[in-house]
Protein backbone atom coordinates (compact mmCIF):
# COMPACT_ATOMS: atom_id res chain seq x y z
CA UNK A 1 0.00 0.00 0.00
CA UNK A 2 2.90 2.13 0.59
CA UNK A 3 5.74 1.09 -1.85
CA UNK A 4 6.21 4.27 -3.03
CA UNK A 5 7.07 6.23 -0.24
CA UNK A 6 10.15 7.99 -0.38
CA UNK A 7 11.15 6.26 2.92
CA UNK A 8 9.91 2.91 1.46
CA UNK A 9 12.64 3.22 -1.42
CA UNK A 10 15.30 4.52 1.00
CA UNK A 11 14.80 1.56 2.69
CA UNK A 12 15.39 -1.06 -0.17
CA UNK A 13 18.23 0.55 -1.19
CA UNK A 14 20.02 -0.32 2.29
CA UNK A 15 19.80 0.02 6.17
CA UNK A 16 22.09 2.74 5.99
CA UNK A 17 19.98 5.02 3.50
CA UNK A 18 17.00 4.26 5.14
CA UNK A 19 18.38 5.63 8.36
CA UNK A 20 20.00 8.64 6.75
CA UNK A 21 16.81 9.47 5.16
CA UNK A 22 15.67 9.70 8.93
CA UNK A 23 17.90 11.98 10.06
CA UNK A 24 17.28 14.37 7.25
CA UNK A 25 14.40 15.06 9.02
CA UNK A 26 15.38 15.05 12.40
CA UNK A 27 15.66 18.55 14.65
CA UNK A 28 17.30 17.06 17.63
CA UNK A 29 14.94 16.81 20.11
CA UNK A 30 15.60 14.53 23.02
CA UNK A 31 13.56 11.05 22.34
CA UNK A 32 13.05 8.21 24.37
CA UNK A 33 13.88 4.59 23.87
CA UNK A 34 13.95 0.86 25.27
CA UNK A 35 17.65 -1.36 25.85
CA UNK A 36 17.66 -4.75 26.71
CA UNK A 37 20.50 -6.88 27.20
CA UNK A 38 21.47 -9.63 24.83
CA UNK A 39 20.06 -12.06 26.89
CA UNK A 40 16.52 -10.87 26.67
CA UNK A 41 16.43 -11.81 23.21
CA UNK A 42 14.79 -9.28 22.27
CA UNK A 43 11.63 -9.66 23.94
CA UNK A 44 10.92 -6.30 26.17
CA UNK A 45 8.62 -7.52 29.11
CA UNK A 46 8.91 -7.72 32.77
CA UNK A 47 11.38 -9.45 35.30
CA UNK A 48 11.19 -12.70 36.91
CA UNK A 49 9.15 -11.14 40.05
CA UNK A 50 6.73 -9.09 37.96
CA UNK A 51 7.27 -5.92 39.93
CA UNK A 52 9.79 -4.14 36.72
CA UNK A 53 10.75 -4.69 33.76
CA UNK A 54 13.69 -6.48 31.85
CA UNK A 55 15.31 -3.44 30.29
CA UNK A 56 15.27 0.27 30.85
CA UNK A 57 14.09 3.24 29.28
CA UNK A 58 16.46 5.98 28.52
CA UNK A 59 16.32 9.60 27.11
CA UNK A 60 18.37 10.14 24.57
CA UNK A 61 19.11 11.26 20.41
CA UNK A 62 17.88 10.01 17.08
CA UNK A 63 21.56 10.50 15.79
CA UNK A 64 22.51 7.93 18.65
CA UNK A 65 19.60 5.56 17.92
CA UNK A 66 20.63 5.07 14.38
CA UNK A 67 24.34 5.04 15.39
CA UNK A 68 23.86 2.37 17.75
CA UNK A 69 21.78 0.60 15.35
CA UNK A 70 24.24 1.07 12.39
CA UNK A 71 27.05 -0.73 15.26
CA UNK A 72 24.66 -3.38 16.12
CA UNK A 73 24.10 -5.39 12.83
CA UNK A 74 27.49 -6.75 12.92
CA UNK A 75 26.77 -8.66 16.36
CA UNK A 76 25.66 -11.88 16.32
CA UNK A 77 23.79 -11.30 19.67
CA UNK A 78 23.39 -7.45 20.17
CA UNK A 79 21.73 -6.03 22.79
CA UNK A 80 18.03 -4.79 21.95
CA UNK A 81 17.18 -1.31 21.24
CA UNK A 82 13.71 -0.18 20.56
CA UNK A 83 11.89 2.92 20.28
CA UNK A 84 8.21 3.20 20.14
CA UNK A 85 4.95 5.17 19.18
CA UNK A 86 7.43 8.80 18.35
CA UNK A 87 5.50 11.28 16.80
CA UNK A 88 6.27 11.48 13.34
CA UNK A 89 5.42 15.75 12.86
CA UNK A 90 6.66 16.42 15.90
CA UNK A 91 10.19 15.03 15.91
CA UNK A 92 10.18 14.18 12.01
CA UNK A 93 8.65 17.76 10.84
CA UNK A 94 8.05 17.12 7.13
CA UNK A 95 8.59 13.66 5.96
CA UNK A 96 4.65 13.27 6.41
CA UNK A 97 4.69 15.13 3.16
CA UNK A 98 6.28 12.73 0.73
CA UNK A 99 5.22 9.95 2.69
CA UNK A 100 1.24 9.96 3.56
CA UNK A 101 -1.78 7.44 2.96
CA UNK A 102 -3.78 6.92 0.05
CA UNK A 103 -6.66 8.17 1.92
CA UNK A 104 -7.70 10.27 4.64
CA UNK A 105 -7.99 9.56 8.28
CA UNK A 106 -9.70 11.84 10.79
CA UNK A 107 -7.35 13.23 13.65
CA UNK A 108 -4.96 10.49 12.91
CA UNK A 109 -1.80 10.19 15.51
CA UNK A 110 1.03 8.80 13.13
CA UNK A 111 4.27 7.45 15.18
CA UNK A 112 7.43 6.11 14.06
CA UNK A 113 9.02 3.11 15.70
CA UNK A 114 12.62 2.14 14.87
CA UNK A 115 14.95 -0.67 16.26
CA UNK A 116 16.29 -3.74 15.89
CA UNK A 117 15.11 -7.57 16.48
CA UNK A 118 12.32 -7.56 18.59
CA UNK A 119 9.12 -8.79 20.15
CA UNK A 120 6.29 -6.47 22.23
CA UNK A 121 4.46 -8.90 24.07
CA UNK A 122 0.08 -9.53 22.93
CA UNK A 123 -1.78 -5.59 23.92
CA UNK A 124 -4.55 -3.56 22.96
CA UNK A 125 -4.78 -0.25 21.30
CA UNK A 126 -8.42 1.62 21.59
CA UNK A 127 -7.66 3.48 18.49
CA UNK A 128 -8.16 1.74 15.37
CA UNK A 129 -4.41 1.32 13.53
CA UNK A 130 -3.02 1.12 10.22
CA UNK A 131 0.56 -0.22 10.74
CA UNK A 132 2.79 0.49 7.46
CA UNK A 133 6.15 -1.47 7.36
CA UNK A 134 8.91 1.24 5.84
CA UNK A 135 12.06 -0.92 6.84
CA UNK A 136 12.88 -4.28 7.65
CA UNK A 137 9.73 -7.12 8.22
CA UNK A 138 7.58 -7.31 10.75
CA UNK A 139 5.24 -10.26 11.81
CA UNK A 140 1.99 -9.84 13.56
CA UNK A 141 -0.05 -12.07 15.33
CA UNK A 142 -3.59 -10.96 15.94
CA UNK A 143 -6.02 -12.08 18.82
CA UNK A 144 -10.20 -11.59 18.87
CA UNK A 145 -11.05 -9.45 21.41
CA UNK A 146 -13.43 -12.26 22.87
CA UNK A 147 -10.29 -14.37 23.43
CA UNK A 148 -9.01 -11.36 26.58
CA UNK A 149 -9.83 -14.77 28.70
CA UNK A 150 -7.14 -17.02 27.41
CA UNK A 151 -4.23 -14.41 27.23
CA UNK A 152 -3.61 -14.58 31.10
CA UNK A 153 -3.36 -10.63 30.78
CA UNK A 154 -0.30 -9.00 33.34
CA UNK A 155 -1.05 -6.07 35.40
CA UNK A 156 -3.18 -3.03 34.17
CA UNK A 157 -1.05 -0.30 36.43
CA UNK A 158 2.53 -1.53 35.73
CA UNK A 159 2.95 -1.99 32.07
CA UNK A 160 5.62 -1.82 29.93
CA UNK A 161 4.69 0.93 27.46
CA UNK A 162 1.24 2.02 29.00
CA UNK A 163 -0.70 -0.89 27.60
CA UNK A 164 -1.48 -4.38 29.70
CA UNK A 165 0.26 -7.30 28.54
CA UNK A 166 -0.63 -11.14 27.61
CA UNK A 167 2.13 -12.98 29.61
CA UNK A 168 2.40 -15.50 27.59
CA UNK A 169 5.51 -16.07 25.60
CA UNK A 170 3.79 -16.28 22.18
CA UNK A 171 6.52 -18.18 20.06
CA UNK A 172 7.07 -20.71 23.22
CA UNK A 173 4.12 -21.06 25.17
CA UNK A 174 3.95 -22.61 28.24
CA UNK A 175 0.98 -24.36 28.09
CA UNK A 176 1.23 -25.82 32.00
CA UNK A 177 1.09 -22.67 33.93
CA UNK A 178 -0.71 -21.23 30.93
CA UNK A 179 -3.17 -23.83 29.19
CA UNK A 180 -6.25 -21.80 28.25
CA UNK A 181 -3.84 -20.45 25.83
CA UNK A 182 -4.06 -23.19 23.52
CA UNK A 183 -7.67 -21.75 22.66
CA UNK A 184 -6.46 -18.36 22.05
CA UNK A 185 -3.47 -19.64 19.42
CA UNK A 186 -6.80 -21.59 17.75
CA UNK A 187 -8.27 -18.21 16.89
CA UNK A 188 -5.06 -16.38 15.92
CA UNK A 189 -4.48 -14.71 13.20
CA UNK A 190 -0.63 -13.96 11.46
CA UNK A 191 0.89 -11.54 9.08
CA UNK A 192 4.05 -11.16 7.79
CA UNK A 193 5.20 -7.53 6.59
CA UNK A 194 7.84 -6.38 3.94
CA UNK A 195 8.62 -2.96 3.00
CA UNK A 196 5.14 -1.17 2.05
CA UNK A 197 2.95 -3.44 2.98
CA UNK A 198 0.37 -2.23 5.65
CA UNK A 199 -2.35 -3.90 8.16
CA UNK A 200 -5.39 -2.85 9.42
CA UNK A 201 -5.50 -3.62 13.22
CA UNK A 202 -9.70 -2.98 14.68
CA UNK A 203 -9.76 -1.50 17.49
CA UNK A 204 -9.39 -3.53 21.10
CA UNK A 205 -8.01 -6.22 19.22
CA UNK A 206 -4.94 -7.87 20.81
CA UNK A 207 -1.40 -8.18 18.99
CA UNK A 208 2.21 -9.19 19.23
CA UNK A 209 4.39 -7.65 16.96
CA UNK A 210 7.46 -9.16 15.90
CA UNK A 211 10.63 -6.98 14.37
CA UNK A 212 12.61 -9.48 12.34
CA UNK A 213 15.26 -8.24 10.91
CA UNK A 214 18.83 -6.20 12.06
CA UNK A 215 16.85 -2.39 11.53
CA UNK A 216 13.37 -2.28 11.30
CA UNK A 217 11.19 0.46 10.86
CA UNK A 218 7.24 1.07 11.32
CA UNK A 219 5.00 4.00 10.43
CA UNK A 220 1.50 3.44 11.78
CA UNK A 221 -1.37 5.36 12.01
CA UNK A 222 -4.31 5.86 15.41
CA UNK A 223 -7.32 7.01 14.53
CA UNK A 224 -10.98 6.38 16.14
CA UNK A 225 -14.55 7.15 14.65
CA UNK A 226 -15.84 8.76 17.51
CA UNK A 227 -15.88 12.23 18.09
CA UNK A 228 -14.03 13.95 20.71
CA UNK A 229 -17.14 15.03 22.58
CA UNK A 230 -18.10 11.65 23.41
CA UNK A 231 -15.25 10.72 25.28
CA UNK A 232 -13.22 7.18 25.35
CA UNK A 233 -14.63 3.67 26.26
CA UNK A 234 -11.59 3.53 28.45
CA UNK A 235 -12.82 6.36 30.72
CA UNK A 236 -16.08 4.23 30.93
CA UNK A 237 -14.14 1.17 31.46
CA UNK A 238 -12.21 2.56 34.38
CA UNK A 239 -15.68 4.41 35.86
CA UNK A 240 -17.34 0.98 35.83
CA UNK A 241 -14.25 -0.66 37.68
CA UNK A 242 -14.66 2.07 40.40
CA UNK A 243 -18.79 2.28 40.60
CA UNK A 244 -19.57 -1.22 39.42
CA UNK A 245 -17.04 -3.64 40.33
CA UNK A 246 -17.67 -3.87 44.06
CA UNK A 247 -21.37 -3.84 43.81
CA UNK A 248 -23.58 -7.04 45.53
CA UNK A 249 -22.88 -9.90 43.00
CA UNK A 250 -27.10 -9.44 42.21
CA UNK A 251 -26.72 -5.40 41.86
CA UNK A 252 -23.46 -6.47 39.24
CA UNK A 253 -25.58 -8.69 37.31
CA UNK A 254 -29.02 -6.18 37.39
CA UNK A 255 -26.71 -3.54 35.59
CA UNK A 256 -25.28 -5.75 32.93
CA UNK A 257 -28.74 -6.34 31.55
CA UNK A 258 -29.05 -2.34 31.49
CA UNK A 259 -25.92 -2.04 29.62
CA UNK A 260 -26.63 -4.78 27.48
CA UNK A 261 -29.98 -3.49 26.98
CA UNK A 262 -29.63 -0.01 26.66
CA UNK A 263 -25.59 0.26 25.59
CA UNK A 264 -24.69 -3.48 23.52
CA UNK A 265 -28.02 -3.76 21.87
CA UNK A 266 -30.45 -2.01 19.34
CA UNK A 267 -33.34 -2.86 21.56
CA UNK A 268 -33.62 0.08 22.86
CA UNK A 269 -34.10 1.94 20.31
CA UNK A 270 -37.54 0.92 19.21
CA UNK A 271 -39.47 3.85 20.03
CA UNK A 272 -42.96 2.84 18.63
CA UNK A 273 -44.38 2.43 21.53
CA UNK A 274 -44.06 5.84 23.40
CA UNK A 275 -46.75 8.22 22.17
CA UNK A 276 -44.22 10.96 20.59
CA UNK A 277 -40.56 10.32 19.28
CA UNK A 278 -38.79 12.40 21.95
CA UNK A 279 -35.32 12.80 21.79
CA UNK A 280 -33.53 10.92 24.90
CA UNK A 281 -30.51 10.03 25.76
CA UNK A 282 -30.72 6.60 25.14
CA UNK A 283 -31.87 6.46 21.69
CA UNK A 284 -29.26 9.12 19.13
CA UNK A 285 -26.38 10.75 20.91
CA UNK A 286 -25.98 13.67 19.39
CA UNK A 287 -23.20 16.49 19.97
CA UNK A 288 -25.07 19.01 22.33
CA UNK A 289 -26.17 15.63 24.46
CA UNK A 290 -23.24 14.78 24.31
CA UNK A 291 -21.98 18.09 25.88
CA UNK A 292 -24.90 17.96 28.30
CA UNK A 293 -23.70 14.32 29.50
CA UNK A 294 -19.80 15.12 29.46
CA UNK A 295 -21.09 18.40 31.84
CA UNK A 296 -23.68 15.94 34.59
CA UNK A 297 -20.76 13.53 34.50
CA UNK A 298 -17.89 15.78 35.49
CA UNK A 299 -20.27 17.66 38.30
CA UNK A 300 -21.36 14.37 39.86
CA UNK A 301 -17.13 12.85 39.74
CA UNK A 302 -16.48 16.24 41.74
CA UNK A 303 -18.47 15.58 44.31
Amino acid sequence: MVGDWPIVDAAQSGDGPFLDYLLKFYDGKKVSAFLGEPSIGGRFFYNESLDGFNFVQVDTTLTKITDQLRSLTAEDQPPSLYMGSTNLDHWLPGISDGNALPFFLPDALVSLWLGNRSTVAPHFDYPANIACCVAGRRQFTLFPPEQVENLYVGPWDLTPAGQPISLVNVRDPDLGQFPRFEMAMAQAQHAELLPGDAIYIPSLWWHQVESLAGVNGLVNYWWSRQPATFGTPMDAFNHALLSIKRLPPSERAAWQKLFDYYVFSEGASDRSYWPSDRQDRTREITDPLARQLRAELSNNLRR
